[in-house]
C-alpha cells in the first residue's frame, strides 16, 4: 500500500501533523518562517498533497514539476495566489477553508475601525513616551454612534460585520450586485446602496470582497475622491483593492482622515508587479493609520483548526473522494 507524501509549507500546531501522519509521509515545515519557493518546489515534487498557506503561490510551472500532486490544500479562505485553471487542467483539486475566518476577520476589523478612529495607537506611544501626566483635552477622535458605516461587499464576513455592530447605534450601509433578504437587512440594520451613494455618505468605509480582476485597486484615487471628506478606510479583504499610493496622497491632503489595514499589497504574490514593500509614507504617517500584520485569522484555536479542516480536505482526496472544500472540478484525476 502506498503511504502517500504530504508537505506542509508552514509551521502548523502538532495536533494537525499527527492527524496526518496516522496514514501519511508528512514533510511539515518546523519553523515560523516562510519556505523559499524553491525549497518548496523541491519538497513537493514527489509529494502527492501540499498543504499551503497565504505567502505561497501555485502555478502552472510548479504544477508541470509535480507530476504525482492529487490536491493544493489551501489553509485559507481567499485563493487569488493560486491558479485554478491551472490545478483543473492538471487534475489536482484545490481547496480552500471558506467559514472559520469570518469571525476573527470581523472582530479585527472592528478592533481597527475602534483603533483607528479612537486614535489608540498615537495614545499608547504617548503613554510610553514618559510625557502623560494625567487626563489632558488631547487626542480626541471619532466614536462610532451616530455614524455611517459602508460595507462594499455584503458576504459571510460583511453579515458578520453588520451583526456584532448591531447595539453600536450606528448607521450601516452596503453594497452588493446580490441584496440580502428583507428579513436580514432588518434583523442587522442594514440600509443597501449604490456604490456611489455608499462612498458619498459613508464616514467609514470597509471593502468586503475578493481579489479579482475587476476589484483590484477598487478603491483608487477616483473612487476615493468620491468618498465622503474626512472619512475613514479599513481594508481586511486584500492589500490590492486599495492602491495604497492613492491612500497616501489622500491623507496628505486631508480627504481621507484615517487609514487601517490588516492586508497589504505586497502579499498579493500573484500579480506579477506587486509592490515589494508598503509605502514608506503610509509607515512614517502614525497619526492616521494604524495597521495590524495581516492578524484576521491569528487566533490560536481557529488557527488550528484551520488546518485542521485543510488536512481533511486533503485525506478525502487521497481516499478518492470529494474533498469538501473544493473550488475546482479538475478535469481529470491523476492516480496515485
Amino acid at each position: 500500500m502506498i503511504k502517500h507524501r504530504v508537505v506542509i509549507t508552514h509551521w502548523v500546531h502538532p495536533e494537525v501533523i499527527e492527524f496526518l501522519s496516522q496514514s501519511c509521509e508528512v514533510i511539515p515545515n518546523t519553523t515560523r518562517e516562510t519556505l523559499p519557493r524553491e525549497e518548496i518546489l523541491e519538497r513537493t515534487m514527489d509529494a502527492h498533497a501540499i498543504m499551503v498557506f497565504m505567502p505561497d503561490t501555485v502555478d502552472e510551472d510548479f504544477l508541470s514539476n509535480c507530476p504525482d500532486l492529487k490536491i493544493v490544500a489551501c489553509a485559507l479562505k481567499g485563493y487569488d495566489n493560486f491558479d485554478v485553471d491551472a490545478c483543473t487542467r492538471h487534475g489536482v483539486w484545490l481547496t480552500i477553508v471558506p467559514d472559520l475566518l469570518t469571525t476573527p476577520t470581523a472582530e479585527l476589523t472592528i478592533g481597527l475601525l475602534i483603533g483607528l478612529t479612537r486614535r489608540m495607537l498615537e495614545g499608547d506611544y504617548f503613554i510610553r513616551s514618559g510625557k502623560f501626566k494625567g487626563w489632558r483635552p488631547e487626542l480626541y477622535g471619532t466614536g462610532l454612534a451616530g455614524h455611517t458605516l459602508g460595507i462594499i461587499g455584503m458576504g459571510s464576513v460583511g453579515q458578520a460585520i453588520a451583526r456584532r455592530l448591531a447595539g453600536y447605534e450606528m448607521n450601516v450601509f452596503y453594497s452588493d450586485p446580490v441584496p440580502l433578504s428583507k428579513e436580514k437587512e432588518k434583523a442587522y440594520g442594514l440600509t443597501r446602496v449604490s456604490f456611489e451613494e455608499l462612498l458619498a455618505c459613508s464616514d467609514f468605509v470597509a471593502p468586503m470582497v475578493l481579489l479579482k480582476p475587476e476589484t483590484m485597486h477598487l478603491i483608487n484615487a477616483t473612487t476615493i475622491a468620491r468618498m465622503k471628506p474626512g472619512s475613514f478606510l479599513i481594508n481586511t479583504c486584500r492589500g490590492s483593492v486599495v492602491d495604497e499610493q492613492a491612500v497616501v496622497d489622500a491623507l496628505a491632503s486631508g480627504h481621507l482622515a484615517g487609514y487601517a489595514a490588516d492586508v497589504f499589497e505586497m502579499e498579493d504574490w500573484a500579480r506579477p508587479n506587486r509592490p515589494r514593500s508598503i509605502p514608506q509614507a503610509l509607515l512614517d504617517n502614525v497619526s492616521q493609520t494604524f495597521f495590524t500584520p495581516h492578524l484576521g485569522s491569528a487566533v490560536d484555536n481557529v488557527r488550528r483548526e484551520i488546518a485542521m479542516e485543510a488536512a481533511r480536505n486533503i485525506l478525502q482526496t487521497l481516499d478518492g473522494r470529494t474533498p469538501q472544500g473544493a473550488v475546482n472540478k479538475p478535469n481529470h484525476l491523476r492516480i496515485a
